[in-house]
């Protein structure tokens, strides 16, 4: 090197993501013997017997000035030559060096490209709510090039009108295929081409210590054609949940990834929790706190405790009513008449809560308390007393029906019978909703 002492010579350059740059840093080279019977050249030492290492020393020092870093003769007095020891050493350095240096190169080039690569694959939805607390927009994933899109079952999609739109500003009406009450998951399917998406059957399986990356649209950041949000973290737990959304406990109990980024905020459930390759581990779930300690927790659902629902509902089995494509019963069914009453319809969207049970009606009798919350009537679901009402009328008298309510933490199946007394009882009496 131009300017270096005899005896010395440069160590090898460091690395920074995408550029080498030259380090100051020199090594020193015993240089105290009569006989010179070495030539070094940066860092890298050649018997002076080689061919290689004998034109490097008939080179003048004159015609390498144009080079600051050109090699330069190094002629020591003493036959030197490094122990072997020293060599591997030294290999063993340079080979964990550069490990050190360009693996973070590496893994930070695969998560840029698996976020080009997400990111059209999450969608933002717009339904109900648009109040504090009840934001009206959440995120949701392609796993179909037909357009089916998985997200979280929430009060978002208590409307007749849900929009998705894509990364790339399209805009789409989704219909409500169907949901899942103990998973809390839902299926919305668009007309749409040229579709980016997940496939399911590929997902992977995460573990404590994975880096990850989340994909959601928190709050609603995005809009138009801009694209989702992106955090990192680290997946710090695998264990099961037992949670609290306000007042209110969550049926699911199953595994769940628990993240250490803050990741489950509002507009987030329904997002993509992938690998750094980008490949789907699970869904961001909804806001909950845990009951134990009431912190707040970020987590995600895994894909294999989801797939063979979302495939379910895809096949029709929790399907939501299509009126079009529906008979209207000629004795509809009364649920009133089963000894049901209903708390007032108030909205479009009011739940579909018991209020009472009559004593020694078929309801008590099957075993229907108040405060249970009707999901599914025949494998229908049920969103509100709107939906509610307009299943009965689908439903001829007499008959059996199941239906599926919450109470509490719980699901429950409750089996009704109707008679043809109870199908002649009539309409409800006042305050009264069917």
């Amino acid at each position: 090197m131009a300017g270096s002492r005899r005896g010395s010579t440069s160590t090898p350059p460091t690395a920074s993501c995408g550029r080498w740059r030259s380090s100051p840093t020199t090594t020193s080279i015993p240089a105290s013997s009569t006989s010179p019977n070495i030539v070094a050249t940066s860092s890298v030492i050649f018997p002076r017997r080689s061919r290689f290492a004998s034109a490097i020393a008939s080179t003048r020092d004159s015609s390498l000035s144009r080079f600051n870093s050109a090699p330069r003769r190094i002629e020591l007095t003493e036959s030197w030559r490094p122990p072997t020891r020293l060599l591997r050493v030294a290999t063993l350095a340079l080979s964990l060096w550069g490990v050190l240096v360009l693996a973070p190169c590496g893994e930070a080039a695969a998560s840029r490209a698996a976020v080009e690569r997400v990111q059209p694959r999450v969608v933002k939805i717009y339904g109900a709510g648009g109040l504090r607390g009840l934001e009206a927009y959440q995120s949701g994933v392609l796993v179909s090039a037909e357009g089916h899109i998985l997200t979280t079952w929430s009060y978002v999609l208590d409307t007749e009108a849900v929009t998705v739109i894509l990364d790339d500003g399209r805009k789409f009406e989704a219909d409500l295929l169907g949901a899942d009450p103990v998973l809390e998951i839902a299926v919305l399917k668009i007309d749409a081409e040229d579709l980016s998406f997940f496939d399911l059957a590929a997902a992977v399986e995460g573990d404590t210590g994975m880096r990850v990356l989340a994909f959601s649209n928190l709050y609603g950041v995005a809009t138009g054609d801009e694209r989702v949000s992106v955090q990192r973290g680290v997946v710090a737990a695998v264990t099961t949940l037992a949670g609290r959304q306000g007042a209110f406990v969550t049926p699911y109990r199953g595994r769940v990834y628990v993240v250490d980024a803050i990741t489950n905020n509002p507009g987030a459930t329904g997002g993509a929790l992938t690998d750094i390759r980008g490949q789907l581990l699970g869904i961001l779930g909804k806001e909950l706190r845990d009951r134990r300690s009431q912190a707040w927790l970020n987590y995600a659902v895994p894909i294999a405790e989801l797939r063979e629902a979302v495939s379910d509902i895809r096949a029709g089995k929790f399907r939501r009513r299509d009126p079009a494509k529906e008979r209207l019963a000629r004795n509809p069914l009364d649920l009133t008449a089963f000894g049901i009453v209903f708390v007032p319809n108030v909205v479009d969207s009011t739940p579909a809560y018991v209020d009472a049970v009559r004593p020694d009606s078929s309801a008590a009798t099957s075993g229907l308390q108040p405060d249970d919350l009707v999901l599914f009537v025949g494998g229908v679901l049920i969103r509100s007393l709107r939906d509610l009402r307009e299943q009965a009328k689908l439903i001829e008298q007499p008959a059996e029906i199941s239906l599926i309510v919450r109470r509490g933490e719980e699901l429950k199946t409750v089996m009704l019978q109707s008679t043809d007394a109870e199908a002649e009882v009539g309409e409800p009496r006042e305050g009264e909703q069917p």
